[in-house]
């Protein structure tokens, strides 16, 4: 695992785009798990820049995204189709791009097709990840097993009230949503997992303490390709 240290949050974003775009220059094919928050917003924004100048070709790659919410419309500002295009898909050139339905009829069947393409899209090249307080990934959270495949998953009161600042009416923020599981991240060639203010503590408990459901991101210790980038000092040692 490589720890990389960023001074502020403009370093943080500029550094895990710059892994981004160079392994689209490695491999233009490639296939990149994205995922949504606040903390890579700063990267889509460097990697749109560098589209818009001319230096990064999106148009052989495909890009699948981690989760979406339950019950929020493509359309509506806090769902995560909508963020994508925000920050992302408007201004680069993917040749596809997949994310779950949040307002599929039948959400379980919806997983089920989800989970088949990531199978047949997979694995995927790079795994962009955050991690939320409680250690969530995607929206893997603390649980008593680890879930392997796309599920549906109810969502912690931490979490909910971590998302209600992006809501006007915090009672609007959804219960549940689908989130991509454990095996298809463990499978990603590359995992970068991008860590801000605030998460000093949650992320020393996923790197060095014990691998459990009740951290999430705790499993990526068994993964033999992870970069971290973080704003947290404490943790800018490699091991």
């Amino acid at each position: 695992m490589k720890i990389l240290y960023a001074p502020d949050y403009e370093s943080l974003s500029r550094k895990a785009a710059m892994l981004i775009g160079a392994q689209i220059l490695q491999k233009p094919c490639s296939v990149l798990g994205l995922a949504t928050g606040s903390t890579p917003i700063g990267a889509y924004r460097y990697l749109s820049q560098w589209h818009a100048a001319g230096d990064l070709d999106f148009s052989q790659a495909r890009s699948i995204n981690l989760d979406e919410y339950c019950g929020l419309p493509d359309s509506h500002p806090q769902s995560y189709h909508y963020f994508m295009r925000q920050h992302l898909f408007d201004h680069v050139n993917f040749a596809a791009s997949d994310l779950p339905e949040g307002c599929a009829e039948d959400l379980q069947a919806e997983c089920r097709r989800y989970e088949q393409i990531i199978s047949a899209y997979g694995p995927i090249d790079l795994q962009l990840l955050g991690i939320g307080h409680n250690g969530h990934i995607g929206f893997n959270e603390p649980s008593d097993h680890f879930v392997a495949q796309t599920h549906l998953v109810r969502l912690k009161e931490q979490t909910i009230q971590a998302n209600a600042r992006f809501f006007d009416d915090p009672g609007q923020v959804p219960r549940q949503a689908i989130t991509m599981g454990i095996a298809a991240i463990l499978q990603a060639k590359k995992v970068l997992l991008l860590a801000g203010e605030g998460k000093e503590e949650i992320l020393r408990q996923a790197l060095t303490g014990p691998i459990t459901p009740q951290v999430p991101a705790s499993i990526l210790q068994l993964h033999p390709d992870v970069t971290v980038v973080t704003t947290a000092k404490e943790m800018s040692c490699s091991r």
